[in-house]
């Protein structure tokens, strides 16, 4: 045990120190933000979206049981599930997204996305940051840059992942790690959920939450005496919009899916899927810049059928209703909602009924935010082996998206070392996604 004369001032720089229990992991997300604020350069406006929700589902969706069935192709390539219409006219999709069938006018469904990458870590690194993966530098994820590029709104972390970071090309690459995601801590599925870092611990009350918090207050004077540095102001800063999230019931409230009607949340389902997107919802409501939420395993070299049938209802009702909700509530307009994969799979179903990966070709969806509704982007050859119209690939995809919030997208952000690095290389906008 310290002895407490020995102390030094990193000792009292957590907000677990103040509350009686374990360390503030908040506090280490917004750690030096008003530094850096005065530092760098905010993009210069915001664009038609305010927000994003990356609806992220790893393994690697199959395309042809989901936005781009083919039911004309022979069976070993079409597989056993059947098609049904949507509200674009003359557009399928696999039989297990009936809801989202009916909102399909509110979508663009990329059917040409393409990349190299077969292996799950190289084609979830392109599908985060729109980089190929270098042994040279690590990229920053969107949610990361987005984080950079604006910073925090209405005292919330730009950026959030439900339930938690879900791979390490999610996280900030080569940025300060400040602008890491916010993680939840569990899942807001769960009975009773609360976020670890918005409750004090038991036994801390507000009147002793205020009194070490002034105890800090004196420390810090004492400290900013002895070592005269300019950085401690900030750093005071940074802790007192920590405190803020503790102590401000509208930030709170941001995560209290609780608060929520009953009606509202059977609507979304009360599994995994609609407790993620509602929460989703709830959180760019109140500012949050971009959420990244996963859902289910994607990975069926087996079964597929029987894979798509037990995950995809509960991923259908959630999805429909969280753009139904976005919606009705004026969100869509300013939300734009991805639903990304790290690839596709195989044209032909495989000797276990499943399919293996396939990056050459897949499928993306997106909606809101100033996207295009109601559309079919590219498409697929007969057998959906490879893009036939308009391949997309992700430096065209990030660069779209950053446009639409208001970013540039080759601008140079400094990597280490002082090296300028474009946030995307050599993407284009393709205009015909955007409204």
């Amino acid at each position: 045990m310290a002895n407490r004369n020995t102390i030094d001032r990193r000792s009292f720089l957590t907000v677990g120190a103040l509350a009686g229990a374990g360390s503030l992991t908040l506090a280490d997300l917004l750690r030096c933000k008003q530094a850096q604020a005065e530092q760098k350069n905010y993009a210069a406006f915001e664009g038609t979206a305010k927000s994003v929700i990356h609806i992220f589902l790893p393994g690697g969706m199959a395309h042809q049981e989901s936005f781009d069935p083919k039911p004309y192709a022979p069976i070993e390539y079409r597989g056993e599930m059947r098609q049904i219409a949507t509200k674009i006219d003359g557009a399928q999709f696999g039989e297990t997204l009936v809801q989202t069938a009916q909102i399909a006018d509110k979508l663009t469904i990329c059917r040409s996305m393409t990349h190299g990458e077969a292996a799950h870590e190289r084609g979830t690194h392109n599908m985060f940051t729109g980089y190929r993966p270098s042994p040279a530098l690590t990229f920053p994820s969107i949610g990361s840059v987005v984080s950079h590029e604006y910073g925090p709104r209405n005292n919330l972390p730009p950026y959030v992942c439900i339930p938690s970071q879900p791979n390490e090309f999610a996280g900030t690459g080569y940025l300060s790690s400040s602008f890491s995601p916010f993680s939840l801590g569990s899942d807001p599925a769960q009975g009773g959920f609360k976020v670890r870092d918005l409750s004090l611990p038991n036994g801390i009350d507000d009147s002793r939450f205020a009194t070490r918090r002034s105890m800090l207050a004196a420390v810090n004077q004492h400290f900013a005496k002895k070592e005269k540095a300019d950085g401690l102001q900030a750093m005071d800063t940074f802790y007192d919009r920590a405190y803020s999230l503790i102590s401000a019931p509208q930030a709170r409230e941001a995560f209290n899916i609780e608060a929520e009607p009953a009606a509202v949340r059977d609507e979304y389902g009360r599994g995994t899927a609609g407790a993620r997107m509602l929460l989703a919802r709830r959180l760019v409501g109140a500012g949050v810049r971009l959420v990244n939420l996963t859902f289910g395993g994607w990975d069926m070299h087996n079964n597929i059928v029987q894979g798509f049938r037990g995950q995809m209802p509960e991923f259908d009702k959630a999805f429909a209703t969280l753009i139904r909700d976005l919606e009705r509530t004026g969100l869509l307009k300013e939300t734009l909602v991805m639903i990304s994969s790290e690839f596709g799979r195989t044209p032909k179903i495989n000797a276990q009924a499943g399919r293996d990966h396939w990056p050459k070709v897949f499928s993306v969806v997106l909606a809101g935010g100033g996207i295009k509704g109601g559309q079919i982007y590219g498409s697929s050859n007969s057998t959906a082996s490879e893009p036939e119209e308009d391949a997309l690939d992700p430096q065209d995809l990030f660069t779209t998206v950053y446009h639409c919030l208001g970013i540039v997208a080759d601008k140079e952000l400094m990597a280490p070392g002082d090296r300028p690095i474009e946030i995307i290389d050599g993407g284009k906008v393709r205009k015909e996604l955007l409204a």
